[in-house]
């Protein structure tokens, strides 16, 4: 099994009750892995304690990266949770504790 955190580096943000990570690969040639494997649905199986909502998936090739919006995840947002980390900075390194299968040996 491949942890996240081996293939890529994240980011987040906040917009209300709102989490937004980015999964940025490290190598553009593990872009097509993370789009094969890294679905919306494995996103909110993980982090179903604290989502309260969906999960949107939003490709951005060009930069190999998969940004992820997570609907009603911050417990009502910065002025009304009472969570130690109320913009949610830490999913970001939840997120990369996900793990995925075992990338395929490149070829010869």
């Amino acid at each position: 099994m491949t942890q996240l955190r081996e293939i890529a580096h994240s980011r987040t943000g906040d917009k209300g009750d709102h989490s937004n990570i980015s999964v940025i690969a490290h190598d553009p040639a593990d872009y097509p892995f993370l789009q094969e494997h890294l679905t919306a649905e494995l996103v909110a199986a993980h982090f179903a304690p604290v989502l309260h909502g969906g999960v949107e998936r939003y490709e951005v090739e060009a930069l190999g990266a998969l940004n992820f919006v997570l609907r009603h995840a911050l417990g009502g947002g910065v002025t009304l949770s009472l969570a130690l980390d109320a913009h949610g900075k830490c999913l970001a390194s939840a997120m990369l504790a996900i793990t995925l299968p075992d990338r395929a040996p490149a070829g010869p």
